[in-house]
């Protein structure tokens, strides 16, 4: 499983033209999954991301989390965060899980964070969807679940 963060100002999801998914200062996330992702990975997964202090204290330092600044988070499922660019000037998308895996583990996420965190925006799983955000930082993470959960 793999996520990219970005603390945001603002961010919105938009799918032809109307808005689906809106916060103001938070997380954007990415989120996309790979062959052996599971429950277990994914709760792992919201446990470090709700947990992390990305956000600056009152003397600028990284210490603040994501409750302590009342913040949203924007959940956008991103299958070509698995993109395998090495060959060629086509990515491949073989690495990325298979539509009818893959929705449902991001349905699993996007619940574990409402119930870890409160109500949370998404977009929509398979859509051609327009995300719109204004980075704060900017302050961007990749969580990539097979370097943070080595066993």
């Amino acid at each position: 499983m793999r996520v990219v963060l970005s603390t945001v100002l603002d961010a919105s999801v938009s799918i032809e033209g109307r808005t689906v998914g809106k916060i103001g200062r938070g997380y954007l996330l990415l989120v996309g999954f790979t062959d052996g992702d599971d429950k277990e990975i994914v709760s792992k997964m919201v446990d470090k991301i709700l947990s992390l202090r990305v956000f600056p204290d009152e003397h600028g330092m990284i210490n603040i989390s994501l409750q302590d600044v009342n913040g949203g988070i924007l959940s956008v499922s991103q299958f070509t965060l698995y993109a395998d660019a090495a060959k060629g000037r086509r990515p491949s998308f073989v690495y990325a899980l298979r539509p009818g895996e893959a929705e449902p583990l991001y349905d699993y996420f996007n619940t574990l964070l409402e119930e870890r965190f409160g109500p949370i925006s998404t977009g929509v799983f398979g859509a051609d969807m327009k995300v719109n955000s204004t980075n704060g930082g900017p302050f961007t993470l990749i969580l990539d679940s097979k370097e943070l959960f080595k066993e």
